[in-house]
């Protein structure tokens, strides 16, 4: 069989007449380049539609301008008409070109450089026309070859290399979140006491040093929040407590490293909760005291016959008035563990405003949801809790009125937790999930040491100390003190707020999908500037400003939490059929194995493990990456005699196939 016949270009450069039959939209072309001349900022997009250049413009010429203007755009130099001409004239095409009065004709072929996108289209139809007419060609010619075999491979080859061409031009795939390692948490942020028990903890239990930073970050909160705020600028002020989640598998020691980091917290409540305990008792009996006295001068009047009546029931008034206003303080509580909205505003209001709810296990999210009480959330307490909003509590059968309360939730929960509470649309609705700090480091399971180093007796001793003096010294505060920020933290602050408002916008930002979480971000960051301030001066930090390089330390930590946010939101919104683990596997595996396309079988066979012990148990992953633009299906071929349909096949994106990608 004689070779293919080649397929026919107009080889005069500045010919404008297409060979007779030939797909092609010379109009479209030249309008295509206008555009670019016109407005540099198009040319991504219409990149995006051409493909390759080569392929898409029928005229050569066309495709040598397309050339120049990418070589400007790349170095950031115009594509107006005189820069293009000194580019191809340096080149020495600009004569094969059409000359520099040609791009002032490509120039009037666009009213506006926005349409150029759509011509780009039509450009890119008539290339893939032109391919389907040379495999039509090919195809007449395999038809009169005496081989039937012969001419239905060439037949499939030429379908699958138009396929395939219409493949190279698919769009970016969507990045499967996991695929590129979250960032671990920033220990140096902490002061040196702090950063120290936390990498230690990290040995000791084997765990990775984002659970108990970001526990410990909780911690700082439950002795600060209430107690503390910081003024950021003019009548900004941040309430100093945190919601807090760090999401780990089963079998990672959490409760563990909750022990340890809440300890010092615990000790204090208990050790106050003792020198408290009298002073309960005293005010329990004086109060019976009264409220008895009060009783019986009610029973005296009210058995009087004579004249002193109205004297005595004065006085039992007075008695009375007087048994009612005194109260008797509660034991102080700094920690409450999975209790219901209800107890926690009681809890609230008793505690004078601030509390914190710290827990290894992720219960609360379903007594927050109301599954262990009325069935129906009451999410006012936690809302406002956060915010620092006035919260009218019911207690006592009389209402109470918190001006500014200041509750803290720290959490330890699995990550098929936080993909539950995804599916909570009132939390999402009201905006409880944007209000947590998200952490969901990588497991050590499998990777840790069976002899690891314990905890120096001298750094657990001293995080003890410090915990146990900050809480101290902020508890006694009778009234919320307010840290500043120094003029020079104030304008790294501000730095750090201009790079993230563009982040914000809901088309093009970064952080647009993710936007009320991310709108709190700043706010974030303002507390836990001022954490980790009063962490560096025990027993007087609110007499002194904020610091620049505090500031700093926040800013890193709040990146941390937008890497980390970004993966539980994309956790919480993926479908129940999807299985992003599953095909961060699949990708792995199709990354070390580069091929054009590949069978189910083949993938199966390939990250075949305990999770995917059957054929059908990958689906979901694979659908994943359909979903994600990772595979495309190719259609089946007709089935003809018996036996077992072929197994599925998928085409693979081309960065799965060049090794000098990294998606």
């Amino acid at each position: 069989m004689s070779g293919p016949i080649p397929f026919e270009r107009v080889h005069a450069e500045t010919n404008d007449l297409p060979a007779e039959g030939v797909a092609c939209d010379l109009d479209a072309e030249r309008a295509v380049l206008g555009a670019a001349l016109l407005d540099a900022s198009v040319v991504p997009e219409i990149e995006a539609e051409l493909g390759d250049p080569e392929e898409a413009f029928y005229r050569p010429a066309h495709a040598s301008i397309w050339r120049a203007v990418r070589d400007l755009v790349a170095v950031g130099e115009p594509t107006d008409t005189v820069a293009v001409a000194a580019h191809l004239t340096r080149a020495g095409v600009i004569t094969r070109v059409g000359g520099a009065p040609y791009l002032h004709t490509c120039l009037s072929a666009v009213p506006t450089a926005a349409n150029g996108p759509y011509y780009a289209r039509i450009v890119a139809e008539q290339a893939r026309l032109r391919r389907i007419a040379q495999a039509g060609v090919r195809l007449v010619q395999a038809s009169g070859s005496a081989d039937p075999d012969e001419a239905s491979r060439v037949a499939a080859d030429e379908l699958r290399a138009v396929t395939e061409a219409d493949h190279e031009r698919w769009p970016d795939p969507i990045p499967l979140g996991g695929g590129v390692a979250l960032p671990p948490l920033p220990v140096a942020s902490f002061p040196g006491w702090m950063g120290a028990f936390v990498t230690a903890v990290a040995e000791e239990t084997q765990t990775p040093p984002d659970l108990a930073g970001v526990v410990g970050l909780s911690c700082l909160a439950t002795a600060a929040g209430g107690r503390v705020v910081v003024r950021v600028r003019g009548q900004w002020t941040e309430p100093l407590n945190l919601f807090t989640a760090a999401a780990l598998p089963p079998g990672n020691r959490k409760s563990a490293v909750f022990d340890l980091m809440t300890a010092p917290l615990l000790d204090v409540e208990q050790a106050v909760q003792e020198e408290s305990r009298m002073a309960v008792v005293e005010a329990r009996m004086l109060k019976d005291v009264a409220e008895e006295a009060a009783k019986k001068a009610a029973i005296k009047a009210a058995n009087d016959d004579g004249s002193g009546g109205a004297y005595l029931a004065a006085e039992a008034v007075d008695l009375a008035q007087a048994a009612e206003a005194m109260t008797v303080p509660v034991l102080p509580q700094l920690i409450a563990d999975d209790a219901t909205p209800e107890a926690v505003a009681s809890l609230l209001a008793q505690q004078g405003g601030r509390l914190a709810v710290l827990s290894a296990e992720g219960g609360v999210f379903d007594i927050i949801a109301g599954r262990y009480s009325s069935g129906r959330s009451n999410l006012d307490v936690y809302l406002k809790g956060h915010a620092g909003d006035m919260l009218k509590v019911n207690r006592a059968g009389r209402a109470e009125y918190l001006r500014a309360p200041a509750l803290t939730i720290g959490l330890a929960c699995q990550p098929d937790v936080l993909k539950a509470i995804g599916a909570q649309d009132e939390f999402a609705g009201r905006g409880l999930l944007a209000r947590f700090l998200y952490s969901l480091p990588e497991s050590w399971v499998g990777y840790r040491s069976t002899r690891p180093e314990p905890i120096p007796a001298s750094t657990l001793e001293t995080y003890g100390r410090n915990m146990a003096a900050l809480t101290r010294s902020l508890g006694a505060l009778t009234e919320p003190a307010a840290v500043t920020v120094s003029p020079e933290a104030d304008a790294v602050f501000a730095v750090f707020q201009e790079r993230l408002e563009p982040q914000l916008r809901p088309r093009e930002g970064a952080l647009g999908h993710i936007a009320t979480w991310a709108s709190k971000l700043a706010g974030a960051v303002a507390r836990i500037a001022g954490l980790l301030h009063l962490a560096e001066h025990l027993t007087d930090g609110w007499g002194k400003p904020v610091t620049p390089e505090t500031m700093t330390a926040a800013i890193n930590l709040g990146d941390y939490f937008v890497a980390h946010a970004l993966a539980v939101f994309e956790l919480m919104g993926t479908d129940a059929d999807m299985d992003l683990d599953g095909a961060r596997l699949v990708h792995g595996w199709l990354r070390a194995n580069p091929a054009r396309e590949v069978s189910h079988t083949a993938v199966f066979k390939g990250v075949r493990c305990r999770e995917y012990p059957t054929s059908r148990s990958i689906d979901p992953a694979l659908t994943t990456l359909e979903e994600f633009g990772w595979l495309q299906p190719i259609p089946p071929p007709d089935k003809r005699g018996r036996g077992r349909p072929p197994a599925k096949r998928y085409l693979l994106h081309p960065s799965l196939r060049d090794p000098r990608t990294n998606r």
